[in-house]
């Protein structure tokens, strides 16, 4: 035949294939060989040999890898006929079982070398065919052929120095990793599977595995064998699933497995149907002491079917059919695993059920605890497609998809009776104001929440830190509005005016720390304009200013330093410069003040008793009913100034706010 390029067709194989599907295909071609013979006492051996080469972890009881493998049978063997479909490149002797003619060259893709040994008998002969596997131009290579007296057949193929070394190492898992991928062998009513054997050489110890399936409470049973049948444009194809429970999965998870002529082909996670699977499950036993024993198992759902086995891709690592639903192809992957997730549902539809209640269970609690504004949401989330696994951020991410998705709905609704010159006025209309109301209702409630929040960093920033120092004055300052800033650069959702007064919220401009008239001039912590005066027609005599001095938590220096760290002389300060002309307007008009233009001063500090005296005695202030405030008024000025003390300021803020939390409920 003409030479190929091996090496070639070997490193262009890209198909979902591991280390193990050459083992499996060495197993299957023994299982064919077995078969073809027509003998019923079919044998299989799989022997593996370790490494010479030590651990590095210098444990004595540690395994070294395994790096050959021997697999023995006793089928007909390399006959001539065999031979020479061997070394054919696609051929389609074994087409009938799906056959490819292509799975020689996977060995070459996991192993440096393969060999093979075969006893056969042709012309009532006995002979010993021995070849390598070609890695350049030959398929066989090294050929010998030699006549033997009588004996009996049997095939020994070599897989030697494993090239990258993922087979797990102790021989019990290996030979379990065996089993579930033959598994489709063991469970067929109608075949015999000829017996397997695996074990480790110079080791007495074996894993039959025919023997798994059999036992009482083994580690592999079966659970269920349906059929379902899907349809499309006038075509239909049957498909058998078979689903198992294995136990002891070691870090495996439950899957779907696509299986073609009796070879698992693809796989996917079960939980990317069924979050619920993400899990493993526990069955319980009874000892033969009568105590109780739980094991954990995942689910293993195989399914065959003749369109499998017609679409598997050359290296039976993948389908020639597509992952989505396309136009060139009958059913999808998507449609098939669908469909055999969903019959695995049924069965485990108990244990499925809790998991879900669970999930919801997780989700009320925080809507309850965290996010009691979406509430009226709970409702229209789909429990179902979200991760078993949640976190709060999950659960957020899912209630804003049902709001967003709610909201499109709405808009549609309300533009379709806008729109609309028929349309009328009946009960429809009123269930869709109820879905407005429910939708302003959630953004309400999570900016009282909000409060809450910003109420229990504020009440903390009073404290003392970790540094026993109670805070700079700006990290309070930042918390009502933040510094260097105006109501241009910080927006109402950037500030918290609502601390000291709900009608602070209604101002138009405010200025945090900022020089009024640019460069060195005066930086009130806050001046507040009732109407913002950057616009022509927004300066008038009318038109309210307020001034807030901010002092740090537990100081009182200020009432024996200079004037210029005196609160109430630079609120005074800044109205007689407003007065008489020395600041402009934001956008450097002159500000228009006239003889009643109403002025309001706020100095919050913490009231000391050195503050109180120095209040009552020096600055002639009167104290508030409350006693955690003192008030004046300069009439002279137009000056109304209030001392206050961050209490206050806290304990009024909780109190204006307290019926929405109660009602809330946090």
């Amino acid at each position: 035949m003409s030479q190929l390029n091996i090496k070639g067709l070997v490193e262009n194989i890209r198909t979902r294939t591991n280390v193990y599907t050459p083992i499996i295909e060495a197993i299957v071609n023994a299982i064919d060989a077995i078969d073809q013979s027509g003998r019923k006492d079919g044998k299989i051996e799989i022997i593996v040999q370790r490494s010479n080469q030590q651990p590095l972890n210098l444990d004595s009881s540690a395994l070294a890898d395994i790096s050959n493998i021997k697999i023995y049978d006793n089928g007909i063997g390399f006959n001539q006929e065999n031979r020479d479909s061997f070394d054919t490149l696609y051929s389609d002797l074994k087409i009938e079982k799906g056959g490819k003619g292509f799975g020689r060259f996977m060995f070459l893709k996991y192993f440096e070398s393969v060999k093979v040994e075969s006893i056969y008998k042709e012309n009532n002969n006995f002979w010993l065919r021995t070849f390598n596997f070609g890695s350049d131009k030959k398929i066989i290579d090294e050929e010998i052929v030699t006549k033997l007296d009588k004996t009996n057949e049997k095939t020994t193929l070599f897989l030697e120095n494993i090239k990258e070394n993922n087979l797990d190492k102790k021989v019990d898992t290996f030979a379990r990793k065996i089993l579930e991928k033959l598994l489709i062998y063991f469970i067929n009513d109608k075949y015999v599977c000829p017996k397997i054997i695996v074990g480790e050489e110079g080791k007495t110890d074996i894993n039959v595995l025919n023997d798994c399936l059999n036992k009482e409470n083994g580690e592999i049973q079966k659970v269920l064998f349906e059929e379902f049948i899907l349809k499309k444009d006038g075509t239909s194809e049957k498909f058998q699933v078979k689903i198992f429970k294995i136990f002891y999965p070691h870090n495996q998870k439950s899957k779907i497995s696509l299986v073609a002529h009796n070879r698992e082909v693809t796989e996917v996670l079960l939980s990317e149907y069924i979050p619920e699977f993400a899990d493993d499950f526990f069955q319980e036993f009874e000892n033969q002491d009568k105590t109780k024993t739980k094991k954990d198992y995942i689910i293993k759902t195989y399914v065959l079917g003749d369109y499998l086995d017609s679409n598997v891709s050359l290296e039976r690592g993948d389908f020639k059919f597509s992952d989505q639903n396309s136009l060139f192809c009958d059913f999808s992957q998507k449609d098939i695993e669908y469909q055999a997730a969903e019959i695995t549902k049924k069965i485990f539809n108990e244990e499925v059920k809790k998991r879900v209640e669970k999930k919801r269970e997780k989700i009320e609690a925080y809507v309850n605890n965290e996010a009691p504004w979406n509430k009226e949401y709970l409702q229209d989330i789909d429990i179902s497609a979200m991760p078993y696994h949640l976190d709060n951020e999950i659960i957020e991410l899912e209630i804003h998809k049902a709001k967003f998705k709610q909201e499109r709905i709405v808009k549609a609704q309300v533009k379709n009776i806008v729109d609309n010159p028929e349309s009328k006025i009946d009960e429809s209309v009123n269930e869709l104001i109820s879905k407005i109301s429910k939708a302003e209702m959630s953004e309400l409630a999570h900016y009282v929440a909000l409060r809450k929040t910003i109420l229990g960093i504020f009440k903390k920033s009073l404290e003392l830190g970790d540094n026993e120092k109670y805070n700079q004055e700006n990290a309070v300052h930042n918390i009502i509005f933040p510094t260097k800033k105006d109501s241009i650069s910080a927006p109402y959702s950037n500030h918290n005016l609502w601390i000291i007064d709900e009608k602070l919220n209604f101002t138009d401009f405010v200025s945090s720390d900022k020089p009024l008239n640019g460069g060195g001039s005066g930086r009130p912590d806050l001046i507040i304009y009732n109407k913002q005066m950057m616009f022509r027609g927004g300066d008038e005599a009318g038109n309210p200013i307020t001034i807030f001095e901010f002092k740090r938590p537990q100081r009182d220096d200020f009432i024996t330093g200079s004037s210029k760290e005196d609160p109430v002389d630079q609120v005074i300060r800044y109205v007689n410069d407003i007065k008489e002309g020395k600041y402009k307007t934001p956008k450097g008009r002159d500000i228009y003040v006239a003889s009643n233009t109403p002025f309001y001063g706020f100095v919050v500090c913490d009231l000391t008793q050195k503050v109180r005296d120095w209040l009552f005695k020096t600055k002639d202030f009167k104290p508030m009913p409350d006693g955690m405030g003192w008030y004046r008024w300069y009439d002279n000025n137009n000056l109304y100034i209030e001392v206050i003390s961050w209490d206050k300021v806290l304990r009024d803020a909780e109190l204006r706010n307290k019926i929405f939390f109660d009602k809330l409920g946090i």
